[in-house]
Order: C-alpha cells, then structure tokens, then sequence
C-alpha cells in the first residue's frame, strides 16, 4: 500500500466518523455496542477469575528478541513463575512474547490479553491455550490487566506502555484498587521520565505529592523484580499462592 493510499484511507476513516447519522442510527448502534463491551467483561471475569495469582507485564511489543530487554523480560518472568506467580501480558510480540515464553519456560501460569490492531499485534506461541483472550475494546482490556494482578513489571516500550503505568499508578494513586508493587525495569530507559516527574511535574509545579513516587520501584535486574514482589507480600503475610 502506497503513502497516497494510506493517507485516503484516513481520510476516509475521519469523514465516516464525522459524517451525520440520525438519533434512531446512533441510539441503536450504542445500544448493540453496550452488549458487545458486556460480552468481553463476562468473558474476560469468567477467564481470569480462574488463573490464580499472577504479575502483569507491561513493554514494546517492537522490541526484538536479540534484544538485551527481550532476553531480561523472559528471565523475570521464568523467575517470577518459579516464584509462585503467573505472568500477565498483552499476549502480542516483543517484550509481551518474551514475558509469556518466560512462563512457559518455567512451567507457570501464562496469561495473552491479546487485542485486535491494525498493525504490530498478532497473539504470540506461548501462551496456556485456554487463557489466551481476545478483545475489541482498549480499556475492558485494562480492567483485566489490573483487577487480576498482584504486581506491575513495566518493561521500556511506548505509548502504550507509558498508558498501562499511569492507569496503575493512578488507581492506587486514588485507591480505586489497593497497592501493589509497581516496578520499572531498566534505569537508562526510565530514569529521565522519574526525573521530570520529580522535578517538573511535582516539585516546579507541585500537581502531585512527592510521596507518590514511592508507589514506584526502579530495578535492573531479574532478582530485584521477585524480591521487590517477595518483600512486599511478607510485609502484608500474603503468599503468591494464596
């Protein structure tokens, strides 16, 4: 497909949402997609109330495997299975692959939140066949991420990853969830957006308290991820194998 081609796509794709519907067209098709978004939420319940504990990993789904990120994604997670957690994940390639093949490897749970995308996303091999779930709808997807999980391993990755931090920091941040270990994992990657939060966004103009980056733990390596997890439920007497 051509630049040109592409483009007239887009283009296509704007008028048609911007193009007039009548309040009979717009009532029925919001009436038809509150039952859809319902049939994900009762699928994704039914699915995931069944995995036992587990840790959602969040990174690039760009990221190669001969990368050093893909090689230390899948050591967490074959170090966090062994540890007595499932893996969590977006259930596409790069580091959400790595995180699943980790898993496998270590014999644990391996979760696939998998979403319909017009580029990058297609499920990865290593996921447990029955808990490889589907999705239409972004944020039904970030419930499961969230509601299902006793930790955050973010992984380097975009915008989409930087989305799946906030949210969790947010609703612990709010207490709309209660608190779990939020770790970030390669200090080159994320030290430069801690420091702009720090300085920028709370100490110049103060829109969130400094103890908030406390709900956030910068590791490097794969021990420090299942220690930061171990430490914090011995602190709360919980065991990954509640």
């Amino acid at each position: 497909m051509t630049f040109n081609q592409d483009e007239e796509n887009e283009d296509n794709k704007i008028k048609d949402k911007l193009k007039q519907k009548t309040w009979n067209e717009i009532r029925s098709n919001d009436s038809w997609g509150i039952f859809k978004i319902m049939s994900e939420f009762v699928n994704g319940y039914e699915s995931m109330s069944r995995i036992g504990p587990c840790v959602s990993i969040f990174g690039s789904a760009r990221t190669k495997p001969e990368d050093k990120y893909y090689h230390l994604a899948e050591e967490i997670a074959y170090k966090i299975s062994k540890a007595g957690y499932g893996v969590i994940t977006g259930g596409g390639p790069g580091i959400m692959e790595a995180g699943n093949k980790g898993a496998h490897r270590g014999e644990g749970t391996s979760v696939g939140l998998n979403i319909e995308l017009p580029f990058e996303q297609h499920f990865n091999p290593f996921i447990d066949k029955d808990k490889n779930l589907n999705f239409d709808y972004f944020f039904v997807r970030k419930v499961m991420f969230v509601k299902y999980a006793q930790g955050f391993v973010v992984m380097p990755g975009g915008f989409g990853t930087l989305d799946e931090l906030f949210e969790a920091v947010t609703l612990i941040q709010t207490k709309k969830i209660g608190k779990f270990p939020i770790i970030l994992v390669g200090t080159e990657f994320w030290s430069g957006l801690l420091d702009w939060i720090k300085t920028v966004m709370m100490e110049k103009y103060q829109n969130a308290n400094i103890e908030d980056l406390n709900l956030i733990k910068l590791v490097d390596s794969a021990e420090e991820v299942v220690e930061t997890l171990d430490n914090f439920y011995k602190k709360y007497n919980l065991s990954p194998n509640f």
